[in-house]
């Protein structure tokens, strides 16, 4: 007898292969049979004539570390048809950490990754069984987070590493991937990770490619000198055959998009030289993170507090501004896009929910200052938990990338406030507007770059295709309505045309709503095969 099973569907199984009109039965979590089921007996039946059947999706991109724990904020993900992410993203997330780092990091993530209270972990494996503990609709898998290493080895402190420091951030990412952890990430425009060099990314490296693990990065620079930061990581993998894996991949602002397809093509070259490289990208031409990444680097040695307390100091705010208005050698968001186009996210306080969703220019107006003083004060005002939203380029050079086969889909999804309708609308924005409107991809295709190709990139034994003996992982869609409803100025738009969604062969999503169960495990990667948490740490 079966658990479920789902009949004359559509099927793209992941690969990129055509689809096959075929059934599928689902037992103990898993997909058992493919092919013509006929009079066997099912506790569940869905017919999915006219409907496509795929691999459950998977974000590769993600800043779900704590809001996983919570529901019924987390559903959207499961809503959209998402059964994987990738968590530990940009070096900054919440494992590991010591009775030292802890307060700094719960602080520092407050606006990223959210508040739930004192963290309960300190090692990786410690975070995993609070999460198995907590319950997950879906899937996930970690990278370990190089701030997190980085201040383990020698705090916040704003300056190059030793060589003993990096040795032992080195074994600390030996660690984490023994712990479970699939690869290592960073984010270089980030503290403390922006403070370091490329000796010390080579011995984080090694530690991830001694266990097969990739290397997930947000480049140094996206902007005027993308071409030179992509060289910086490729280097890096090419010294140490770590797999190179581009986060949120995009060139910022109008005068650097000649800079899109020689992106590419260093990509592409990198390849050709036998080194794996590949990308994602969300379906949006407008960015979003950390409003704190507006300031220079400078101003982000020794953490979250130090830097509240310079920025009421009025003679660093003098240096702040002559930084933004002159200084290209960091990623200067308000130089390269304009203070009209960046745009209030999300804060903490009730006094200024008032900001959310209006642009820097708006709230100088409506705050009587300056957009420098306008953005110093809210920062303090919201001891930093505020995050925003920036536009920064053109749908014609998101295609460039969206068709390239190196790329995979990923959210870069940040919760709070009125986020990013990326959050709420990435891949049914793909399926709807790309593959049915604009024809840019074909559904095979954009169903690959959603599935099996980022299981591939993180090494799943059996995730990211419809097979047999696979985890039942499975969104079950209607290709002629799937559409993004989310706006920029409605974000918290759940989508259309998505009907099913199974997680670990639980039904999680029914006729488009949420069923309450929450099957979702963390993948850990042990010794390059995929095992279940054991159940006492």
């Amino acid at each position: 007898m079966f658990d479920t099973i789902i009949k004359n569907g559509f099927v793209f199984d992941g690969s990129g292969n055509p689809w096959t009109k075929t059934d599928i039965g689902i037992r103990n979590g898993k997909i058992v049979k493919i092919g013509d089921i006929k009079g066997e007996p099912s506790a569940n039946f869905i017919d999915a004539a006219g409907l496509a059947v795929a691999p459950g999706f998977i974000d590769s991109h993600v800043h779900s570390d704590l809001y996983c724990t919570q529901p019924d904020i987390h559903q959207i993900r499961v809503l959209q048809g998402i059964t994987l992410e990738v968590f530990g993203q940009d070096g900054l997330s919440v494992a590991p950490v010591s009775e030292e780092t802890k307060p700094l990091w719960e602080r520092q993530l407050n606006g990223l990754d959210g508040d739930i209270g004192n963290w309960t972990w300190n090692s990786i494996e410690e975070y995993f069984a609070f999460l198995k503990e907590s319950k997950m609709i879906g899937n996930a898998v970690y990278l370990v987070p190089h701030g997190a290493v980085r201040t383990l080895a020698m705090g916040f402190d704003g300056r190059p590493a030793t060589h003993e420091e990096m040795e032992q951030m080195r074994e600390l990412v030996e660690e984490g991937m023994r712990q479970g952890a699939v690869g290592v990430s960073t984010g270089l425009v980030y503290p403390p990770n922006v403070f370091s060099n490329k000796q010390e990314l080579i011995e984080l490296c090694k530690g991830a490619a001694k266990y097969d693990g990739c290397f997930v990065v947000h480049i140094r620079n996206e902007s005027l000198y993308n071409l030179e930061a992509l060289d910086e990581v490729i280097d890096v993998a090419r010294q140490t055959g770590v797999r190179l894996h581009v986060s949120h991949f995009k060139v910022i602002g109008q005068r650097n998009r000649e800079k899109f397809p020689l992106a590419l093509e260093k990509m592409e070259q990198a390849r050709a030289e036998g080194i794996e490289v590949t990308f994602d990208q969300y379906p949006y031409t407008a960015a979003s993170t950390v409003f704190q990444s507006i300031l220079p680097p400078w101003m982000h040695e020794g953490g979250t507090l130090k830097m509240l307390d310079r920025l009421k100091d009025s003679s660093v705010r003098k240096r702040i501004i002559k930084d933004i208005e002159t200084n290209t050698d960091y990623e200067n968001w308000v130089f390269n896009c304009g203070w009209e186009n960046i745009v209030i996210a999300s804060v903490k306080t009730k006094a200024n929910k008032i900001l959310e969703g209006k642009n820097m220019v708006a709230i100088s107006e409506l705050r009587g200052q300056t957009p420098y003083e306008a953005a110093f004060d809210i920062l303090i005002e919201e001891k930093a938990a505020v995050t925003m939203i920036i536009h920064f380029g053109k749908e014609e050079d998101l295609l460039l990338g969206m068709c390239h086969p190196l790329q995979v889909v990923g959210s870069d999804g940040v919760f709070g406030g009125k986020p990013h309708p990326r959050l709420y609308g990435t891949f049914p924005r793909i399926l709807g507007r790309y593959v049915r409107e604009k024809h840019a991809l074909t559904l095979e295709q954009a169903v690959h770059h959603m599935t099996g190709a980022p299981a591939q990139i993180i090494r799943l034994k059996d995730r990211g295709f419809i097979k047999e003996n696979y985890w039942a992982d499975i969104v079950v869609f209607h290709p002629e309505t799937i559409a993004d409803r989310a706006t920029y100025e409605h974000p918290l738009s759940t989508p259309d045309g998505i009907h099913h969604v199974f997680v670990n062969g639980e039904w999680v999503v029914k006729d488009g709503h949420f069923t309450g169960k929450l099957p979702g495990k963390m993948i850990r990667y042990i010794t390059k095969q995929e095992v279940d948490l054991p159940d006492k740490v």
